[in-house]
């Protein structure tokens, strides 16, 4: 009596067995990679191969829950999670280029910056400069008397030159901020102007280079400048 019923025990557990439908291997992998993906705006940047690993994952759910054949939707599981991996390794090249551009966007923007802060230092030592040169003159007027004072005046005003040699490290601000130049930093694009066949960047003089000197402009021109000169 025993052994029958054990028999039957038996038998039923391996119907059982017979009957159970076990899961495609690949099915839960690709599942996970196609949320993956999805979470990790690859619909956006990929809208077209996101769209096509979509299809043939649902191709295997077609399969599998509608035809019941777990073999064949094995191979659309496999198929989609290939092409989930090559997809993933594109999205991840992807994000390298652009954090690539990223960075070197950002050093440029801290490279012009800092050229920029130089420029304004440069200026300012050559304001503080002037500032100096005037006190100097001033006490040596007082000195000499208002007669040769004059003359000095007369004289200094006389030398007006007409090119300019440029000195190694000069920038525009501080040629035209020279007291034989324009004594104003903010008229260097006057200069640069007129010299535009030899200076590509206004922020780039090379030493030796021999500069236009513009003296018969109007005032609306040195306005213009001087807006010019704001801005950058």
């Amino acid at each position: 009596m025993r052994r029958g019923a054990a028999t039957i025990l038996l038998m039923c557990c391996c119907l059982l067995a017979a009957c159970s439908t076990p899961a495609p291997t690949w099915r839960a992998r690709a599942t996970s990679l196609v949320n993956e993906l999805g979470r990790q705006d690859t619909p956006r940047l990929f809208p077209q191969e996101y769209g096509n690993l979509v299809e043939t994952f649902e191709h295997g759910e077609a399969v599998l829950h509608v035809q019941r054949d777990e073999e064949s939707a094995d191979s659309y599981y496999l198929l989609a999670l290939q092409k989930g991996e090559v997809l993933k390794a594109e999205l991840r090249r992807l994000k390298q280029r652009q954090a690539e551009q990223e960075r070197l966007r950002v050093a440029k923007e801290k490279a012009r910056a800092e050229e920029e802060r130089l420029m304004r230092e440069a200026a300012r030592a050559e304001q503080q400069l002037r500032i100096q040169e005037r006190a100097r003159l001033t006490v040596e007027e007082s000195r000499t008397g208002g007669a040769r004072g004059g003359n000095q005046a007369r004289e200094h005003a006389a030398v007006a030159p007409s090119s300019y040699t440029v000195r190694r490290g000069e920038t525009l601000p501080q040629i035209a901020a020279r007291s034989e130049i324009y004594n104003e930093a903010s008229l260097w694009p006057l200069i640069y102007r007129a010299n535009r066949d030899q200076i590509r960047d206004p922020r780039q003089l090379w030493p030796g280079q021999v500069l236009k000197i513009p003296r018969n402009f109007s005032r609306d021109e040195a306005i213009e400048a001087k807006r010019y000169s704001g801005r950058r």
